[in-house]
């Protein structure tokens, strides 16, 4: 059975800076778990079908001006008709003040209504999208997430191979950390995998032989992050002598999270090598493939080239 996730109600209203008209409870025990949004015109048209009362509902000026031209007995009745389903929580946007039965019915029905300055389309992205970061599928995976030149590399592989270390020599380089030895990685939309660490750990990174470090008390705001996209998995495992290693970058290889397919390196570590060095290097050429170029295959091409040439 699928997990659910939820987030209380208070989290959006100071996200969001809304301004509650009427909360049935406290806005900490009003739960949303729904990522989706609905802007309820059919459902004030009379069509209540299809309609889902987990989603929050947005009414802004196209709504608000249906309900305005309906004379008041009417617009009194499909006002009614729409709280009587109980929908989670009603926004209205564009600083729209509530109609005088609005407040009644969502006091009968105990909905929660809220007003918002932003306009609604707008504010209806942020929302969105807040709530798929909220509330998307998630798995902690046992490993480290560093921002190095704006991507997001996950560093993964055995306890002890050096994951933390290298994290703090990119740090030491002007990267930033993420999270240490627990990823909680999230799916935010059909694309896009977000990691964070676990609160207790966040900012936190075990050295062995040392111990537990603050790296933003060590190094500065400057060298942590909350959250950050995850653009490469790096897979580190320690050197085999006579294992075959990619040499030239022409193979692909992936790693399926959460149903997408992020690009992975396999990395192999022995004394001698700086790591901090070729993940930068990982980095960049990751960042230059989704810009259009790959340099292994622009290689192989002038390669097949000469050959034909010395054919």
């Amino acid at each position: 059975m699928k997990e659910t996730y939820s987030i209380p109600l208070s989290h959006l209203i100071g996200e969001f800076n809304l301004s509650p008209v009427y909360l049935p409870d406290d806005a900490e025990s009003i739960m949303i778990s729904n990522t989706e949004v609905n802007r309820p015109g059919l459902a004030l048209a009379g069509y209540f079908e299809k309609f889902e009362r987990s989603r929050i509902q947005l009414i802004g000026l196209a709504e608000y001006s249906y309900l305005q031209e309906r004379d008041e007995k009417r617009r009194d009745a499909k006002i009614d008709d729409f709280f009587r389903h109980q929908p989670v929580a009603v926004i209205l946007t564009t600083d729209l003040s509530p109609f005088d039965r609005m407040r009644e019915m969502a006091e009968q029905y105990s909905v929660p209504l809220l007003t918002v300055k932003e306009k609604t389309s707008s504010f209806m992205a942020a929302l969105i999208a807040y709530l798929n970061v909220q509330l998307g599928p998630r798995i902690t995976r046992h490993g480290v997430l560093v921002e190095v030149y704006g991507e997001g590399l996950l560093l993964l592989g055995d306890s002890g191979v050096g994951k933390s270390e290298t994290a703090i020599e990119l740090v030491k380089r002007g990267h930033r950390l993420i999270a240490d030895d627990a990823v909680e990685i999230k799916r935010v939309s059909a694309k896009r995998l977000v990691g964070e660490a676990p609160a207790i750990i966040r900012h936190y990174v075990e050295l062995r032989g040392i111990g537990i470090v603050d790296v933003r008390r060590l190094f500065g705001m400057g060298a942590v992050k909350n959250s950050e996209g995850i653009d490469l998995v790096i897979n580190l495992e320690p050197w085999v002598q006579g294992k075959m290693y990619d040499r030239l970058g022409l193979d692909s290889q992936t790693m399926n999270i959460l149903g997408i397919d992020i690009p992975m390196l396999t990395i192999p570590v022995k004394p001698g090598r700086n790591l901090a060095i070729i993940l930068e290097i990982a980095a960049m050429n990751n960042r230059q493939k989704k810009m259009g170029y790959n340099t292994a295959e622009e290689f192989n091409r002038k390669l097949m080239g000469q050959m034909g040439l010395e054919e």
